[in-house]
């Protein structure tokens, strides 16, 4: 399947805490979108590759995504190196993204800026035609992405780019909630993280107020490019 639009993200629910208002007005307007979950967050400390799956899955049915899979790397310890590099070549072949949305440049959790520059890289090498690889005996074309942006996670990052979701932010923290073993979650089992407080997911909110002010709307969700943007028209900024 083709998509329009693939989210890059070193564990789940990254994509949904960085860009799924982008995600489900992208989804609304028409177009296909997807993720690749890099690792299976089997390091959380709260919950178990198997509970983190469901509510993946519980997480994709609320943004109502095309597809997501799962590479399945060691979460923590991955390298940006050729194996880890050319596995997600191989995704990014498959779909064929017009857009790619990925981690932080960087941020408190070093698996976040890691993540960025193995896809960066990925991306590029996707591009060159003498970088064989298959899927199922099939080999697969190069591609490269027309514009790749990187989402914003907890450490404060200038962004390049906001967008608007405003409509979109009651399915968005629907969309967080879905991690229920994560975030806002209290219990007796398990020990009480950074993530899992009520003040996080508040910050999460407090966040995409502030970028929404910067553009004039309620909510917002903010981007950054390794390279400069432009657009066809001034008409098109605000």
């Amino acid at each position: 399947m083709k998509l329009d639009l693939l989210v890059l993200a070193v564990h789940p629910d990254d994509a949904e805490l960085g860009c799924s208002g982008t995600i489900i007005k992208h989804i609304a307007q028409g177009k296909k979108v997807g993720i690749v979950d890099f690792t299976k967050g089997e390091l959380g400390t709260r919950g178990t590759i198997e509970t983190r799956a469901e509510e993946s899955k519980n997480a994709s049915a609320i943004m109502g995504i095309h597809a997501r899979e799962n590479i399945g790397i060691r979460d923590g310890f991955f390298k940006n190196d050729e194996e880890h590099q050319l596995q997600v070549v191989q995704m990014i072949r498959k779909y064929q993204p017009e857009i790619i949305l990925t981690n932080a440049l960087y941020d408190r959790h070093p698996d976040h800026g890691r993540a960025s520059d193995l896809a960066n890289d990925a991306i590029f090498l996707s591009g060159l035609r003498k970088i064989e690889t298959s899927v199922d005996g099939i080999v697969q074309e190069p591609w490269r992405p027309r514009l790749t942006l990187q989402y914003i996670q907890d450490t404060y990052i200038k962004p390049d780019i906001i967008i608007d979701i405003s409509e979109q932010m009651e399915q968005k923290i629907a969309a967080i909630r879905a991690f229920k073993t994560q975030f806002d979650s209290p219990s007796e089992d398990e020990p009480q993280t950074y993530i899992s407080t009520p003040g996080f997911l508040q910050s999460v909110i407090a966040r995409a107020r502030e970028m929404g002010k910067n553009i004039g709307a309620e909510y917002g969700e903010g981007f950054t490019s390794r390279k400069l943007l432009g657009v066809d028209s001034l008409f098109d900024l605000r």
